[in-house]
């Protein structure tokens, strides 16, 4: 039994070290043995878990996936609107991105350099689904107009939300992120929810922003 979970503490810190270097230096300019150092493990050990740093990446990935539906489950487990969920599972992930670096990693693997290994869902494919049914739920709570083209506010919403990480990437401090995907949010919601419903979610954005400068 103590075996085992050294094993898996030894996988974690592989794991963090790899999603830290590709966050920071990108996938192509990291080696493994880069990652046996930053990782301070042998290079025995990294091989018994990943026989390749594609394993690793995709490791990665798939955790980034993992937390994306626990996020999503849990929220859908709120009495809240499809709005307000949506709106919790956005700043779920940037929280997420702000204290670890694998929901970092895992968007920059995402947006080049490693293919998605079935049956893993690329990440923006499974993005658009868990946008979308929300915005469809708004919809039909009259939280949003309800002449919007559905279709298309999902891929706008997942490209702004994509390209504020990126972009934040090499322009400003990760710890500028959640006022960024705040303004994001004011942007939206004065685009898409009626005049009297706005308050109430404008208010809400600038919530979930403290909650997470405070936590």
């Amino acid at each position: 039994m103590a075996r085992q979970l050294r094993a898996e503490q030894t996988r974690a810190t592989i794991i963090t070290a790899a999603a830290d270097l590709f966050d920071r230096h990108g996938y192509e300019s990291t080696s493994l043995s880069d990652i046996v150092e930053h990782a301070e493990v042998t290079k025995g050990a990294l091989y018994f878990h990943f026989a390749a740093k594609e394993d690793l990446a995709h490791a990665i990935m798939e955790l980034q996936s993992q937390a994306l539906r626990r996020l999503a489950r849990e929220v859908d487990g709120w009495d809240c609107s499809s709005l307000e969920a949506l709106m919790r599972i956005t700043f779920g992930l940037t929280r997420l991105t702000v204290e670890g670096p694998v929901a970092r990693a895992g968007l920059r693997l995402a947006t080049g350099g490693v293919g998605v290994r079935p049956p893993l869902p690329h990440p923006f494919t499974e993005w658009r689904e868990i946008v979308s049914r929300r915005l469809l739920g708004a919809v039909k709570e009259s939280d949003i107009h309800p002449d919007v083209d559905i279709d298309v506010v999902t891929h706008s919403l997942v490209s702004f939300f994509v390209g504020i990480r990126v972009t934040g990437r090499t322009l400003e401090s990760q710890l500028r992120l959640p006022r960024r995907v705040t303004e994001m949010w004011y942007v939206l919601i004065r685009g898409l929810v009626p005049v009297t419903r706005r308050p109430r979610y404008l208010a809400l954005a600038t919530h979930l922003e403290r909650e997470i400068r405070i936590g």
